[in-house]
């Protein structure tokens, strides 16, 4: 089954270039222990929440942007071999020079518990965090195809939703203080795959007309605690493969 690595990190707005670049020097690493795609998405539309949001998850600070990020693996098996391997290649020593704090970025693996269409290679995403209970994980899966019927209607391309397998705790931020997660939950790393942004806003703007009465007691996790935001595709290691 399909494995992501997600991460979540602050960068340097000024730094895009340099982020960028080193992206697509992370990628030759990543490919040669059998990652099959990367992408990254910058920050575009990442509203402040009440309660949590991206800039909260990574102590995100007024001159920096949000990026959310994910490698995709063939399998967890896979990932873990790359992993292990990976801190001892010298080649991943020249990656610390890194253009962000990474001792801010949030990072996990998680695996798919529900998908439709074309999730990756599209002009815009929304992505959003959160923590759901264990024990309503095929519920929420049902849910998102509920949600999923709705999208692409509104004309989504496609939607995955990622359950947390392997979730870190860190010193200074990970998924669960990004989410608030209480004992019991799993955070969750999830995208939807749009043409366009217009679209998405159109949709959204739609879709809050339409659930206007929707009974929030009805969803199997604490909706307040969910954090969304619009991303532009900052690098996609599909590009480099069809420029190659």
């Amino acid at each position: 089954m399909t494995y992501f690595s997600g991460t979540v990190c602050a960068v340097p707005t000024a730094n895009k270039q340099k982020y960028r670049d080193h992206a697509a020097k992370a990628w030759t690493i990543f490919r040669k222990y059998g990652a099959t795609r990367m992408i990254e998405t910058w920050g575009a539309d990442v509203p402040r929440g009440k309660l949590t949001d991206f800039y909260g998850a990574v102590q995100a600070k007024e001159d920096e942007t949000i990026v959310f990020s994910w490698i995709e693996w063939p399998d967890k098996p896979t990932s873990d071999a790359a992993w292990e391997k990976m801190m001892s290649d010298p080649e991943m020593e020249k990656m610390f020079d890194m253009p962000f704090d990474g001792t801010r970025m949030i990072y996990g693996g998680f695996t798919p518990v529900y998908e439709r269409g074309a999730h990756s290679g599209a002009d815009y995403y929304q992505g959003f965090l959160l923590a759901v209970p264990e024990k309503n994980r095929q519920v929420y899966a049902e849910m998102a195809d509920e949600g999923w019927q709705m999208f692409e209607k509104l004309g989504a391309l496609g939607m995955i939703e990622n359950w947390g397998d392997y979730v870190p705790h860190g010193k200074l931020t990970d998924f669960y203080r990004a989410t608030k997660a209480e004992d019991g939950e799993m955070p969750l790393f999830s995208w939807i795959a749009w043409p366009d942004r217009a679209t998405c806003d159109a949709a959204a703007k739609q879709m809050e007309a339409d659930m206007a009465d929707f009974d929030m007691s009805r969803m199997p996790f604490d909706g307040m605690r969910m954090m969304w935001a619009g991303f532009e595709p900052l690098f996609d290691s599909a590009d480099m493969a069809r420029a190659a």
